[in-house]
């Protein structure tokens, strides 16, 4: 390995480099490994993350361009063997589709970052009675967990959430349990929720994850929950979201909402 290649390294990933929070987990609880990506100086210039199938490589914006990427990528690739692999490029930037190519990967998802100035709670279509109100760590949590596999179902990371996920989130410094509202029927059946997310320090709040079930599905429920979650705070920055380019039914929900896509994101694969 030349001195343009990889150093395995303990240390978490720093944090103006552009990784997902999935990956930023999983390196901190030692799931995947985190590599540091060295100049020839030996300057730390970007990060390479692996494990459990993935690949996530972030160079520093004045280091892109220079050949690093596709040396970097190399020694990664050595690293990670035979087998199916998925890559993210956050922002889909040309030089991600030339290694992505180069390397024998295929694009084979696409994930949008909407954004909205505001949010109007008296937006909020009517519909069937629900009543909405905070999720309740430790009881709530086994009825959110079946409600959100069996909503995501065909999600590739959000269907397969586990109590040890959920109880990872429960335990990062933005997490408020008034923040996470869930909906019910009257029967007290949990039906829908939406979970927004404020990280310290950021003065945009995400709508982090937002689902119904399927039987209530058009009846304005969404739309409700987004009012509820709006009318708890007003973000100076404005609201995010991430959803699938595939989604059509949340984009167009998202859009009467405001929401315009932001950004691109596209995961590569490689067979």
């Amino acid at each position: 390995m030349t001195r343009e290649g990889l150093v395995a390294a303990d240390a978490a990933i720093a944090p103006v480099l552009p990784f997902d929070e999935q990956t930023r987990l999983d390196v901190a609880a030692g799931r995947r490994l985190a590599y540091e990506i060295h100049a020839i100086d030996g300057e730390v210039v970007g990060y390479g993350v692996l494990g459990r199938g993935q690949l996530d490589l972030e160079l520093a914006p004045r280091w892109r361009g220079l050949g690093l990427g596709r040396t970097a990528a190399e020694s990664l690739l050595a690293l990670a063997g035979a087998g199916a692999l998925t890559a993210w490029s956050h922002g889909d930037h040309p030089a991600a589709r030339t290694l992505a190519a180069r390397f024998g990967f295929r694009a084979a998802r696409t994930l949008y970052r909407m954004t909205a100035t505001r949010l109007d709670p008296r937006a909020a279509p009517s519909g069937p009675a629900a009543e909405i109100a905070a999720f309740r760590p430790g009881a709530d949590d086994a009825g959110w967990l079946a409600l959100n596999a069996q909503v995501f179902a065909d999600h590739p990371e959000q269907g397969g959430v586990t109590l040890a996920d959920l109880q990872e989130r429960m335990a990062e410094p933005w997490f408020q349990a008034g923040d996470f509202l869930v909906a019910r029927d009257p029967d007290g059946a949990m039906v829908g929720y939406c979970w927004t997310k404020f990280e310290p320090g950021d003065d945009a709040g995400e709508i982090y994850v937002l689902g119904v079930e399927g039987r209530v599905r058009g009846t304005g429920l969404a739309g409700r929950l987004l009012a509820a979650a709006a009318a708890l705070r007003t973000p100076p920055a404005g609201w995010f979201l991430y959803v699938d380019g595939d989604n059509d039914n949340a984009i167009r929900l998202y859009r009467r909402w405001g929401f315009e896509v932001a950004e691109t994101h596209v995961q590569y694969a490689r067979p």
